[in-house]
């Protein structure tokens, strides 16, 4: 058995009506939606539970901002301090770690850095920042750039030295910073889940691959009634127990794009 949120909301929800009238807003990370993994998986739980989710898809930093002005009632996002950081001042009731996947650097066929093949991201970085081999970043304080600016400092680079120079900050999300790194050959820093459903690849491939510190985790949290009393906490909660369950899990699991898992779960277990 998994821990539960809301062990009785769960099954009074379960047993209710499809026509009943609840829904709940979810701050999320634009790449679970870009991903399509909300198309999937929102449908089967709506005909389990009978709530429906409507899915507000912004970079990580926004997707927290937006929660702490109480427009939401789950957040479910992927930068692990900031998660922690918005349940410690109250905002949250608790964060569980939910799936996860990794990052990767995808560029140009021509790979003018050197980079390719290479398990080594500080290195490839560092590569990157001599040759000034155009970079794309977002720029936007998402999960993906605060992990990216945390990968630069590691690897002893300062890149907005070159900000408008080989370093190109889109302030746009995981999409629309692909499509302008590809047009401007540009190196870029995505998760594989969003990669993977991109349609515009060209002639991009994945770069660099494999170093451990591309891990890329995903956490739930429920937002804080406390703090924000507008939250519908039966369902929210609902939502957020449902997640971390064997039949979620499954489902987060089961979520394929070109014979691909895009998202690996991994909620606790008691």
């Amino acid at each position: 058995m998994r821990t539960t949120f809301a062990a009785a909301a769960m099954l009074a929800l379960a047993t209710a009506a499809p026509a009943q009238d609840t829904s709940i807003i979810v701050q999320s990370t634009t790449s679970t939606a870009n991903s399509g993994l909300y198309d999937y998986l929102l449908p089967i739980f709506t005909e389990k539970t009978g709530i429906t989710v409507n899915v507000v898809a912004v970079g990580t930093g926004q997707a927290i901002k937006n929660a702490e002005n109480c427009d939401g009632d789950v957040l479910l996002v992927h930068a692990k301090p900031s998660e922690e950081k918005f349940v410690e001042a109250g905002y949250g009731t608790h964060r569980t770690d939910l799936m996860y996947n990794d990052f990767v650097i995808v560029g140009p066929e021509a790979d003018p850095a050197g980079v390719g093949g290479s398990n080594d991201v500080q290195a490839a970085l560092a590569s990157i920042a001599e040759q000034q081999a155009l970079f794309a970043s977002r720029g936007d304080d998402s999960g993906t750039h605060k992990k990216e600016v945390s990968l630069w400092s590691a690897a002893g680079v300062e890149p907005t030295t070159g900000s408008g120079d080989w370093y190109r900050e889109t302030g746009s999300g995981m999409g629309a910073t692909l499509n302008a790194g590809i047009g401007m050959g540009a190196y870029v820093m995505t998760d594989r889940a969003t990669w993977i459903s991109f349609e515009n690849k060209q002639d991009y491939k994945v770069q660099v691959e494999g170093d451990e510190d591309m891990f890329n985790q995903y956490g739930v949290i429920p937002v804080n009634a406390d703090k924000c009393p507008t939250v519908k906490v039966d369902a929210a909660n609902t939502f957020a127990d449902w997640l971390i369950s064997d039949e979620g899990q499954a489902v987060i699991a089961a979520y394929k794009v070109a014979d691909q898992q895009l998202f690996f779960p991994n909620a606790p277990e008691d």
